[in-house]
């Protein structure tokens, strides 16, 4: 498990925690969110969680509540796009209200395609601008990069399929591998780079 923090010195912008591995549900990054949530400096931090890529999964989103809700006494929110019509301005106030953001992880492309269809990934770099934390685990840390390598296919093929490099919204300029202690990840993510 790996976690890369950024903060940049310019007034306005923000800090990124990009979290490499581990399971939230599991308490395996408990230390991790934690300071997360100390470095808003707020004893009850509004945090907005956004499960795209989960496919907005019911589970998911009660243990973030769980953890992030009960355990760190934050005061929660979600943002769901897949299930529901929901209203740009609707958006741009849980984003634009909130002190952290932390993006669920699961398949990065369908998740930057929605975000593309509701203008999430452009409201989240103004965010981002404007000093809100950025955190998220696996896809909800390739996102923060300008680029990573992602197992989408393994959600839309049955049997075989490829690692894959997706563009994310290049608040760092890097690439970045989640889950680099998997072998096949590490492998495509050193071909990645040879070829960039």
């Amino acid at each position: 498990m790996k976690i890369y923090m950024r903060k940049e010195s310019n007034e306005g912008m923000g800090t990124i925690f990009a979290i490499g591995g581990g399971e939230i549900g599991k308490m395996e990054t408990l230390s991790i969110d934690r300071k997360i949530v100390e470095s808003s400096k707020k004893n009850h931090p509004k945090v907005l969680f956004i499960p795209t890529a989960s496919e907005e999964s019911k589970e998911y989103i009660e243990v973030f509540n769980n953890i992030y809700g009960k355990k760190l006494g934050c005061k929660t929110d979600v943002l769901l796009l897949l299930n529901k019509q929901i209203a740009s301005d609707e958006i741009r106030r849980k984003i634009m209200s909130s002190d952290i953001v932390y993006v669920g992880g699961g398949n990065t492309r369908k998740m930057m395609e929605v975000w593309k269809m509701h203008n999430v990934d452009d409201l989240l770099i103004e965010a981002y601008k404007n000093g809100i934390i950025m955190s998220g685990l696996s896809a909800g840390s390739i996102c923060w990069f300008k680029s990573g390598i992602s197992d989408s296919e393994s959600f839309e093929k049955q049997g075989n399929w490829s690692y894959i490099r997706m563009e994310g919204l290049n608040l760092i300029p890097a690439m970045h591998c989640p889950h680099y202690n998997e072998e096949s990840r590490r492998k495509n993510y050193t071909h990645a780079i040879k070829i960039r």
